[in-house]
């Protein structure tokens, strides 16, 4: 077959750019990236006008000008409009693959690759993968972690990589939270022994990463974004392979799926409220907490996200068990890894090879 001329549309959240992208190498077909900046009032074009470029800074974004591409992957919202533009500009012809959940209706595009915490109604043009897909390997992580050994060589194994996300819709990371997910960790490797490796993410406020430190009474190896020194190297990489086990912070679903699949025990802390708590902690009245419940309750269907269906199909098919059995299941030799079923490619082939059925 031919390859198709792909367009790759890069947008602000790393997560959506790096599906978007592991997608792309998936297809094994050449590909632009179109990094698209969209405006702080953006949506209000979108909402009125459809497809427009009018919500994005068109000096800042990559060129969007014929040759017209044969297809495009977008994610994300402020891209949508974009890809809907493109192909009009083409006259149509051009076939559109949204990753994640769209917010003009599913027909609009030829393939829609979701995960289970989208409400995403079966059909021809759906594909729900069990786990946001992602560009790592089992080779990638191990040449990295050979790099990063000598670094590491005072701290004994084995190793409990801990991977820790931020605020995200209706989660709202606290420093009690992360006080609580300390001790969590405290308890894992005064049972296994050896080290924690930690690393937080962008969203990770330096507020909840002090706490985190403060309440950690193992040796360790941390990393946070906001300490980082000039062209620092972030190591998470590095600590993926280096992992004997992992510990994630249940609302990121792409560490999630980075750490489910290289085949190694994983913990799941769950840093969301209890339902029936969840309207007593004045955390929550925050605009992203307070909008994601109000549309939990009055939005369509499938506009709605529910993280914890990811977490709790992990548990359940034994790819995960949740932090708070972590001493017991040491204890026991954490024989229930032999369940889990490493996958590498997070779904990618399968999104691919529907996508070379569209031409």
């Amino acid at each position: 077959m031919k390859p198709a001329k792909v367009w790759c549309l890069l947008g602000r959240k790393a997560g959506d750019n790096t599906q978007v992208l592991a997608l792309a190498e998936a297809l094994e077909w050449p590909f632009e990236e179109k990094r698209i900046f969209a405006r702080s009032w953006e949506l209000l074009p979108h909402l009125l006008l459809g497809p427009t470029l009018m919500g994005i800074d068109r000096q800042a974004s990559s060129p969007l000008s014929a040759p017209w591409p044969d297809l495009v992957i977008s994610a994300g919202r402020r891209n949508e409009p974009v890809a809907r533009w493109i192909r009009r500009q083409a006259g149509g012809g051009v076939r559109l693959v949204h990753v994640g959940r769209p917010w003009a209706p599913p027909d609009c595009y030829d393939l829609i690759v979701g995960t289970p915490q989208y409400f995403l109604e079966p059909a021809p043009n759906i594909l729900v993968n069990p786990l946001p897909m992602h560009r790592f390997t089992r080779a990638r992580v191990d040449d990295a972690a050979q790099l990063a050994r000598p670094m590491l060589a005072q701290l004994p194994r084995p190793f409990t990589t801990v991977l820790i996300g931020g605020d995200s819709g209706p989660f709202v990371f606290t420093p009690a939270k992360v006080r609580r997910l300390a001790e969590g960790v405290n308890r894992l490797v005064g049972a296994s022994g050896g080290a924690a490796l930690v690393t937080g993410s962008p969203r990770t406020p330096p507020a909840v990463a002090q706490a985190f430190c403060d309440a950690l009474h193992v040796p360790a190896q941390t990393y946070w974004w906001h300490e980082r020194v000039g062209s620092e190297e972030n190591p998470y990489s590095a600590f993926l392979g280096l992992a004997d086990r992992f510990v994630v912070t249940g609302e990121s679903m792409s560490m999630l799926a980075e750490a489910a699949s290289l085949g190694r025990p994983l913990y799941i802390f769950d840093p969301g409220d209890s339902p029936g708590s969840w309207w007593s902690h004045p955390h929550n009245f925050r605009h992203k907490p307070l909008s994601h419940a109000l549309a939990m309750g009055l939005a369509p269907v499938r506009m709605r996200r529910d993280i914890s269906r990811i977490q709790d199909a992990l548990v359940r098919d034994g790819r995960a068990r949740w932090l708070d059995e972590a001493p017991k299941l040491v204890a026991q030799g954490e024989g229930w890894t032999k369940e889990m079923r490493p996958d590498p490619s997070g779904g990618a082939q399968d999104a691919s090879e529907r996508i070379r059925a569209l031409f």
